[in-house]
């Protein structure tokens, strides 16, 4: 499994950004996209997922980790 990191920003009525990273692992960036949204969305609450419906929801993901996986893997061969 890897490790990523996903950032969700909205816009909400007092036009202000409201901010958000979740990590989570998955076996793909989309298995974990999907995790992660699922997650956020969960601890919304019914005026927060309003403004997020209608302000629109930008996702930023990207790997962590990885790096340290690989050479974990290296070490583990060489040994």
């Amino acid at each position: 499994m890897k490790t990523f990191e996903v950032q969700f920003r909205y816009r909400d009525r007092n036009e202000e950004t409201a901010e958000s990273i979740v990590k989570v692992e998955g076996s793909s960036l989309p298995v974990a996209i999907g995790k992660a949204t699922r997650e956020f969305v969960k601890g919304l609450d019914r005026k927060e997922r309003f403004d997020m419906n209608k302000n629109g929801l930008e996702i930023t993901a990207k790997p962590i980790g990885a790096a340290t996986e690989a050479e974990a893997a290296k070490q583990a061969a060489a040994s």
